[in-house]
């Protein structure tokens, strides 16, 4: 059996990567993030800060499957964005329907994150907008293969605790 511990770190230090990297290519690379890229990095915090909070509460029973029932929720919600944004890559849409100076965009923008660390929450991209890939993958597509795996971990880790539980019991 594995240590649930280490697997919360084990996620955090996924979502840490991955935003790190998200950076790099925007800060060095000099690649815009779009709406969808945002709302992504979002999720990421959103999972990583989770993992953490779990790594250092190390709970037991209810409290681990809260955190766990949170981390599944927000990779559920970053693989739907993730999902999305493969789709608008890959099936653009009409002008007047892609992600652009959006609706979406302006929303993002005027959140308090983004003003307070716009490097980070500030979306300017396009979103069907291709410039780097890697093993013929794009970005989102990564996201949706990491927002998965995070997941997969996390829906494991929920019926695992029920099942040593119900076992216990």
């Amino acid at each position: 059996m594995f240590e649930k511990r280490i697997v919360s770190l084990l996620i955090f230090l996924i979502c840490i990567t991955v935003i790190g990297y998200a950076l790099y290519l925007q800060l060095v690379i000099n690649l815009l993030p779009c709406p969808f890229c945002i709302a992504q990095r979002i999720a990421y915090w959103l999972v990583g800060l989770t993992a953490i909070f779990s790594f250092i509460h190390n709970p037991r029973g209810l409290g681990q499957q809260i955190y766990y029932c949170l981390i599944t929720v927000f990779s559920l919600i970053g693989l739907i964005l993730a999902l999305r944004h493969s789709w608008i890559i890959r099936y653009p849409e009409p002008e007047a329907f892609q992600c652009g100076i959006s609706a979406e965009e302006e929303f993002l923008n005027d959140l308090s994150i983004a003003n307070w660390w716009p490097s980070m929450f500030e979306a300017n991209g396009d979103c069907a907008d291709v410039k780097w890939e890697f093993m013929s993958l794009t970005i989102p597509n990564w996201s949706v293969i990491f927002f998965l795996l995070i997941l997969i971990i996390s829906v494991y880790i929920l019926f695992t605790s029920r099942n040593q539980k119900s076992v216990i019991e």
